[in-house]
């Protein structure tokens, strides 16, 4: 009986042997048959792109020399009209600043008075400037933000300011064959997000 039951072990353990391989070789052709299934999928890809560009922000003013007098008198007095121009792509705004330099120490800025009002001169628009001394003449802040007196322009917009400029009466003799320079700076900055 002991034979019978080895016998019957032997086969056994070849039965299970021949199935566990049969199982793998199943198993390795089903592995084998999917990877070949996974290889005939359709596919497809797109692309979506972006581009970008900025706006700009460019002042310009014209003409590049508002006065060029000689020989004026005390009582004299005159005015140009300065167009300020957008020539960017973004809204701005902008304000002014000057200084005035005398090279013969005459100190004539501080006789000359300046005021500026919006529009083409004469301009019965309310000053935005003056009448005051010319050296220091400003309207709003060229510090960034918004600030009570900037002006806007919208894009490739213009506007024009009237400068009017006199010498007082009482100027003295000692201002006889004195000069003085005024320069004009026009600061721009963006409006949008930038509160």
């Amino acid at each position: 009986m002991e034979t019978m039951t080895d016998t019957a072990r032997t086969v056994r353990r070849r039965r299970r042997r021949r199935g566990i391989v049969a199982l793998l070789a199943a198993l390795s052709v089903l592995s084998i048959g999917s990877g070949a299934f996974s290889l005939a999928v359709f596919t497809d890809t797109d692309n979506a792109s972006a581009a970008f560009t900025t706006g700009t922000v460019d002042i310009a003013t014209s003409p590049s020399t508002l006065f060029t007098l000689t020989g004026i008198v005390p009582g004299d007095s005159g005015s140009a009209t300065l167009t300020v121009t957008n020539g960017g792509t973004a809204s701005l705004r902008y304000a002014m600043t000057s200084s005035s330099t005398n090279t013969d120490a005459k100190n004539l800025r501080d006789q000359l008075n300046l005021e500026i009002r919006p529009g083409t001169c004469p301009s019965g628009s309310a000053a935005i400037f003056g009448p005051a001394a010319i050296n220091g003449a400003l309207f709003g802040n060229p510090a960034q933000g918004n600030h009570a007196n900037d002006r806007t322009l919208a894009a490739a917009a213009s506007e024009n300011l009237c400068f009017m400029w006199s010498l007082a009466l009482a100027t003295g003799n000692a201002y006889q064959n004195a000069t003085t320079t005024s320069t004009f700076t026009f600061s721009a900055e963006q409006t949008a997000n930038n509160p």
